[in-house]
C-alpha cells in the first residue's frame, strides 16, 4: 500500500517482470545422483514410456488386422489413421499429465533432448532419461508381442520404417518437422511467460502437447508411422527386429534430434530474445 511521509505520497513499487524464470540447470550434477526423488523421476519416464508404447502398437496391430482382407477385415474397418492418430495424442496427454509433476513428463528422449539444450534438465538426468525411457520401450513392445504374438509378426510389430513410394530424405525432413512442432509445443505450453501473462486463461499443458502429437501423426503416419519419438522406433525395432527397420533406424534419431535443437533454439533465442539478452549483457560488461 501507498503511504505518506512527511507530506510526500510514496508510491507502490512494481517489479517490471510479472514472471520469474527458473535458473538455468547445472550442466554436470552429480549430486543428483545421491536423490530419491531423481530415481522416482526415472521410474516414472521408464513405466510411461511402457504403458505408451503398449497402447501405440497394439493400436497398430489392431488396426492393420482390422482392414486385412485375408484375415476377413475391410478397407473401412477398425479405427482408422484418425483413431491412430488420436490414441497416441490422448495416451500422450494422460501420461504427460500424470507424470508432469513427478519427472517433467518427458516420455520421448527428443523432448528430453531439447530442454536439455535448453538447460532445463543437467546431462546426467538427460541421459538416464534416455536410457530409463528407451528400456520402458522395449518393455512396453515386448508385453505387446507376448499378448499378441499371432499378430505380431504378421503386421510388422508396429516397428517405424519409410513407406514405399517415399525416399529417406522425405522421411527424414517428416521427422525434423514433426518433432519441432512437437517440441516447440512442450516449450510453448511450459513457458513461465505465458503461465504469468495468461493467468486469465488456464493453460493445461498437458492438452497441447497431447493435440501436437495428435496432428503430427495425421501428416506423418502416411509417410515413416510417425516416430517423432526415438525411444518409440527403438523399441519396435529391438522386439521386431527385421532389417528393413534398422536399416532406417537412424532416420528416427537424427530427424527427432534435430527437429528438438531447432525447436529450442528457435524458442529460447528467438522467441524469448536469448541471443539478445546475452548480447546486452555482454556489452553492459565491455
Amino acid at each position: 500500500m501507498a503511504k505518506e511521509v512527511e507530506g510526500v505520497s510514496e508510491q507502490p513499487e512494481y517489479s517490471a517482470k510479472d514472471y520469474h524464470d527458473p535458473p538455468p540447470a547445472a550442466f554436470f550434477d552429480l549430486d543428483e545422483l545421491t536423490k530419491w526423488s531423481f530415481y522416482r523421476a526415472l521410474i516414472a519416464e521408464f513405466v510411461a514410456t511402457l504403458l505408451f508404447l503398449y497402447i501405440k502398437v497394439l493400436t497398430v496391430i489392431g488396426y492393420k488386422h482390422q482392414t486385412d482382407p485375408d484375415a476377413g477385415g475391410a478397407d473401412c474397418g477398425g479405427v482408422g489413421i484418425l483413431g491412430i492418430a488420436w490414441a497416441f495424442g490422448g495416451m500422450i496427454f494422460i501420461l504427460v499429465y500424470c507424470t508432469a509433476g513427478i519427472s517433467g513428463g518427458h516420455i520421448n528422449p527428443a523432448v528430453t533432448f531439447g530442454l536439455f539444450l535448453a538447460r532445463k534438465v543437467s546431462l546426467p538426468r538427460a541421459f538416464f532419461y534416455m536410457v530409463a525411457q528407451c528400456l520402458g520401450a522395449i518393455c512396453g513392445v515386448g508385453l505387446v508381442k507376448a499378448f499378441q504374438r499371432s499378430y505380431y509378426h504378421r503386421y510388422e510389430g508396429g516397428a517405424n520404417m519409410v513407406a514405399p513410394g517415399y525416399t529417406k530424405g522425405v522421411g527424414l525432413s517428416a521427422e525434423i518437422i514433426g518433432t519441432f512442432v512437437l517440441v516447440y509445443t512442450v516449450f510453448s505450453a511450459t513457458d513461465p511467460k505465458r503461465n504469468a501473462r495468461d493467468s486469465h486463461v488456464p493453460v493445461l499443458a498437458p492438452l497441447p502437447i497431447g493435440f501436437a502429437v495428435f496432428m503430427v501423426h495425421l501428416a506423418t503416419i502416411p509417410i515413416t508411422g510417425t516416430g517423432i519419438n526415438p525411444a518409440r522406433s527403438f523399441g519396435a525395432a529391438v522386439i521386431y527386429g527385421a532389417d528393413k527397420a534398422w536399416d532406417d533406424q537412424w532416420i528416427f534419431w537424427v530427424g527427432p534430434f534435430v527437429g528438438a535443437a531447432i525447436a529450442a533454439l528457435y524458442h529460447q533465442y528467438i522467441l524469448r530474445a536469448g541471443a539478445i539478452k546475452a548480447l546486452g549483457s555482454f556489452r553492459s560488461n565491455v
